[in-house]
């Protein structure tokens, strides 16, 4: 698999990393979904550098142009609910991207809280045969939702081409994704990578929980 750590490059987007995990800008919804958002469009616009491209003639009130424009069919992916503001910076870009959405939850199996389980119960895409899907999700833990939400996405077709965009994943999730695709066919790219996960699951650093801190604690 290939993989990209934006952390790794100077770009504007280390700073909306860096205010997404600061405590004292958390508490401001808004900001923080606002920052998924950009982050989203910056990863978008480095991404679309793989997509597939011809030159086309585009015609003016003045004549003629030739532009070097994409032919990939793309289709956005994203797992509710945590997904959706860094989905809708990538729609910003790919605004003609079609859309897919699954929902994925996980819960603890063991009452220690240490054994995470994923629950896929719902999903709506277009067919995504022969086209590029690109799966969003903020934050890649243990990659076990991913792979599900991948296997979910499956039973609408087979894409010509996967890309993975992450905001922090741990490097056991990376790892697990690795294992997943072997090869370069696949790519992930992620604004960071941290090193840890905790006993419960939890990227470490990280930020907590991107969907409590989108949308307010669920119950």
């Amino acid at each position: 698999m290939k993989i990209v750590n934006f952390a790794e490059q100077p770009s504007l987007m280390n700073q909306f990393v860096a205010e997404l995990r600061d405590v004292t800008i958390q508490a401001d919804r808004l900001r923080f979904r606002r920052n998924l958002e950009r982050i989203g469009e910056l990863m978008a616009y480095e991404m679309s550098k793989e997509l597939t491209y011809s030159q086309k003639l585009i015609v003016t009130p003045l004549g003629s142009a030739s532009a070097n424009t994409p032919d990939d069919e793309v289709v956005l992916g994203t797992v509710f609910r945590a997904g959706l503001p860094l989905h809708a910076g990538f729609l910003n870009v790919f605004d003609r991207a079609g859309n897919a959405f699954v929902s994925a939850y996980r819960y603890y199996t063991d009452k220690e809280c240490s054994e995470v389980g994923v629950h896929i119960e719902y999903i709506a895409s277009p067919n995504l045969d022969g086209k590029t899907l690109i799966i969003v999700d903020p934050m890649l833990a243990t990659g076990e939702s991913m792979e599900l939400a991948w296997k979910a996405f499956l039973t609408k077709g087979t894409p010509r081409k996967l890309m993975i965009a992450s905001v922090i994943a741990s490097q056991q999730g990376v790892d697990h994704l690795a294992r997943l695709f072997p090869g370069n066919e696949v790519s992930l790219y992620c604004a960071a990578i941290d090193s840890e996960l905790n006993s419960r699951k939890y990227i470490v650093p990280g930020l907590g929980d991107a969907g409590d801190l989108a949308f307010g604690c669920k119950d």
